[in-house]
């Protein structure tokens, strides 16, 4: 066990996977050997699992007694995780199991995320297995691998490795929410080679550091306003060039994942020696004027001034002006509205990462869209941004969006059960994010889906909680559609 405390938790069969699950690294693109352990926990259940070529794992279990020749259903999740970690914490995701906390009624971890986007996913799927007293149609279960960073499971599917026609997606974040639509997104990237120079004399190289921000998932989170840690480093980089004579930028890199906000940030500055308290003064009046436009949403903001250890380079200056000036007027955050839905984003940009590798800088954005003609505006937008500051540009293909079918017979089953349960309507939403339901569909048309989950806060980034009162009302909802559908 991981955590006895939360393997303990009703209902007993879903917590003791989940509390497994935490144990095992999933990293993106790296998670072979999660795949494997899934595996032969599926064995030890009395089923075999089918592995497709990219790492896909299937299984089937008969419908129970009396209910074999329902329709088939099918559950799906993935596999893998986001592995973001505060700067302060030891923790390699490639080895280390989850630190798990229990905190009254969320589940949380020492600084590191939780993985419980989509790990619940698959502990439900696993419960199920094992489960004996459950009433339920025949079941389909698709685990997919690499969803965080590309959906690459999903678009490996190909047409006869399914059997169902029905599909419940377990990968939402908000009890009480019954998604039937989701955003398509597509990715862009600017690469631009660096021009050094030997720093002048005199000049002392100094870290200068963003962090304290709250991050988030770059769909769910990117209407909250938070602030992103790049464009604050930015900021603060500008400010010193422009006040200082004779600083100069030598290094800069922000951000980790394409679907997270960027919650730190550093460059190494080069001051000279005579001006490091003003410096400093500087550094700490962006802070306040970041907090003072953030507040109350930034409230633990940091920019700190350092000295920093090693032998440093200049970036020559007009490059570095090409440089600030793309960040900073770089689009970010949401672009426009839903017309149709009050309060769901309709199109966004996330200015996500910015790194530094073989002596070029890359610059890594992804866009979002319910209407595929705005997601392509805005990936023109951040191309021209781009492109204007001297990067070259590529943009992927993209994933697809899944169109809302309000007409489903799932979703009337859902609602149905909720309803009976709670005495109250879940909400019908479409959601800002991106679900494999839009690749699933492709490849499966016809394919009747909706997308549910218990309550998931600040997935993508150190703060994720998992709510344990709405996963047992996750459980109990999912149980009476089964029943339902059977």
């Amino acid at each position: 066990m991981n955590n006895p405390q939360i393997a303990g938790l009703e209902p007993e069969l879903l917590f003791k996977h989940f509390d497994a699950l935490t144990a095992v690294p999933r990293p993106s693109k790296r998670e072979a050997g999660a795949v494997q352990w899934l595996a032969k926990t599926i064995r030890g259940l009395g089923y075999e699992p089918i592995l497709d070529d990219v790492g896909n794992v299937i299984v089937r279990k008969p419908g129970s007694k009396g209910h074999e020749s329902a329709p088939m259903l099918l559950l799906q999740g993935h596999i893998d995780m986001v592995c973001e970690k505060n700067r302060d914490v030891v923790h390699d995701f490639d080895k280390d199991p989850i630190p798990t906390v229990l905190d009254g009624d969320w589940i949380r971890t020492k600084g590191t995320t939780l993985g419980a986007d989509n790990g619940i996913g698959v502990a439900l799927g696993l419960a199920l297995l094992e489960a004996k007293d459950v009433v339920h149609p025949p079941l389909e279960m698709l685990f997919t691998v690499d969803e965080e960073t590309g959906m690459t499971g999903a678009s490996a599917l190909k047409n006869g490795q399914l059997q169902s026609h029905r599909m419940i997606n377990l990968d939402s974040e908000e009890e009480g929410i019954v998604y039937v639509g989701c955003a398509g997104g597509g990715d862009t990237v600017g690469r631009m080679i660096l021009e050094y120079e030997d720093a002048p004399a005199g000049l002392k190289a100094m870290d200068l550091r963003v962090g304290g921000l709250r991050g988030g998932h770059s769909g769910t989170d990117i209407q909250k306003g938070r602030g992103n840690a790049i464009q604050i480093l930015g900021q603060a980089v500008r400010t010193l060039i422009s006040a200082i004579p004779g600083v100069r930028l030598s290094t800069f890199q922000g951000g980790s994942k394409r679907n997270a906000i960027a919650r730190e940030a550093e460059a190494v500055v080069l001051i000279p020696e005579d001006r490091l308290h003003q410096a400093g003064e500087l550094a700490s009046l962006v802070a306040k004027e970041v907090i003072q436009a953030l507040s109350p949403v930034e409230p633990d903001l940091k920019i700190t001034l350092e000295p920093a250890a090693g032998n440093f380079r200049a970036i020559h200056a007009a490059q570095t002006s090409r440089i600030l000036d793309t960040l900073l007027a770089m689009p970010h955050g949401v672009l426009r509205m839903s017309s149709d839905i009050d309060g769901l984003v309709e199109t966004s940009t996330n200015l996500a990462t910015v790194v530094m590798e073989d002596g070029t800088l890359v610059v890594g954005t992804s866009q979002r869209s319910l209407i595929e003609s705005a997601k392509k505006e805005a990936i023109r937008k951040v191309q021209a941004s781009l492109r204007l500051g001297g990067f070259s540009v590529k943009s992927g293909a993209g994933y697809p969006g899944w169109k809302p079918n309000l007409s489903s017979k799932l979703l009337a089953a859902f609602c149905a059960s909720y309803e009976e349960l709670f005495q109250k309507k879940p909400e019908v939403l479409a959601i800002h994010a991106g679900l494999e339901c839009g690749l699933i569909g492709e490849v499966f048309p016809g394919m009747d889906m909706i997308s549910i989950g218990p309550t998931i806060l600040d997935p993508h980034s150190p703060a994720e909680r998992l709510n344990v009162p709405d996963v047992r009302k996750f459980w109990k909802t999912l149980l009476t559609v089964l029943e339902k559908l059977a």
